[in-house]
């Protein structure tokens, strides 16, 4: 079909679903159903993939997709802000876990040929919670301990469910800084390109905030069963517990892996890193210096009503102050 004709019909094609992907799945699960006939069959079900957990290493990752691509926005500084509810529950799912309950559903619906095919929804939220709120901590966290290279800007993005907030902040600490960056490119007789890279980073942030913004109750009764009809030894060669995840060291491992394995880059460099965040930092606070003298000299030395707000605002400071010291002086 023509673009065009696919662009108008999708819509009344996928109905409430978020987008043609979650569609195109459902879509396969019932041709599975109805065409399987006297087939043996069994349906996994993963939530959202990031980077493995424990094999072939922890935190192997090697695209963009999902998750991996805003964490390295918000390490590399581009990315400011994002609409999420921070008590949503992030339902991340390891890639080796949904490989090994695969093997392991497979092997079970071999040998033991279920007479309905059977779905493993291979989820973490039930089980093993952990919020949005709580990754961007320790993302931000990952991040500034082991930087990126070159960084845009110093890592500093926040979580909001509103949206006059984040549209705000998105006008504010993305579009802004990218057209001005923008224009010191044509300046220098470079190609523009931060306003595009911003761009596509909100087309890949809008695909993720329908599942970030909510979160949803999945059934891990079949998950449990499987894992009962492994031995020991299957266990531990095929572990899909998520119950033994430790998630504060899983999203270290997890960043860490997307500077190693996706950008490739060394972790010798780091010091270096650090050093152009430090080089970052000192840029901003001169920025905000001059902006200050700016403002004072457009605004305030050029109003008396501003000027006497301004000095009853330095008395105040100076009498809390005093007050301070003299409470202080009583006190010892």
């Amino acid at each position: 079909m023509d673009d065009s004709i696919v662009r108008d019909i999708t819509p009344r094609l996928i109905g409430d679903r978020p987008n043609t992907y979650t569609y195109t799945k459902a879509l396969a699960e019932c041709v599975v159903q109805q065409e399987s006939g006297k087939l043996n069959i069994g349906i996994i079900r993963p939530s959202i993939v990031g980077a493995s957990w424990q094999e072939p290493f922890p935190g192997w990752i090697d695209n963009f997709n999902g998750p991996s691509g805003v964490f390295i926005a918000a390490g590399k500084g581009i990315l400011r802000t994002m609409r999420a509810s921070n008590d949503a529950v992030a339902d991340l799912i390891p890639v080796d876990v949904v490989i090994n309950l695969t093997l392991a559903a497979g092997w079970y619906t071999a040998v033991h040929r279920p007479k309905t095919a059977l779905v493993y929804n291979c989820t973490t939220g039930g089980i093993n919670p952990f919020h949005w709120g709580e990754i961007e901590h320790h993302v931000m966290s990952t991040f500034k301990r082991n930087p990126l290279e070159q960084a845009f800007r110093r890592p500093n993005a926040n979580i909001t469910s509103n949206y006059l907030i984040n549209q705000y902040w998105i006008l504010v600490s993305h579009k802004f800084p990218a057209l001005i960056y923008d224009l010191f490119l044509r300046l220098s007789g470079q190609k523009p390109q931060m306003m595009r890279i911003f761009n596509r980073l909100h087309k890949a942030i809008g695909l993720l905030e329908y599942f970030s913004s909510q979160d949803w109750e999945w059934n891990s009764d079949n998950m449990n069963m499987l894992m009962s009809q492994l031995s020991t030894e299957d266990r531990k060669t095929f572990n899909f517990d998520v119950r033994q995840l430790n998630w504060p060291e899983y999203i270290e491992n997890y960043c860490i892996g997307t500077k190693k394995y996706v950008l490739n880059e060394d972790m010798s460099d780091i010091p270096a890193a650090r050093q152009h965040l430090r080089k970052l930092r000192n840029i901003r606070y001169t920025f905000n210096t001059v902006l200050l003298v700016f403002i004072w000299r457009v605004f305030i030395a050029r109003s008396q009503m501003a000027r006497n707000i301004w000095y009853f605002v330095v008395s105040l400071c100076f009498k809390f102050l005093s007050y301070f010291r003299a409470s202080s002086t009583l006190t010892q």
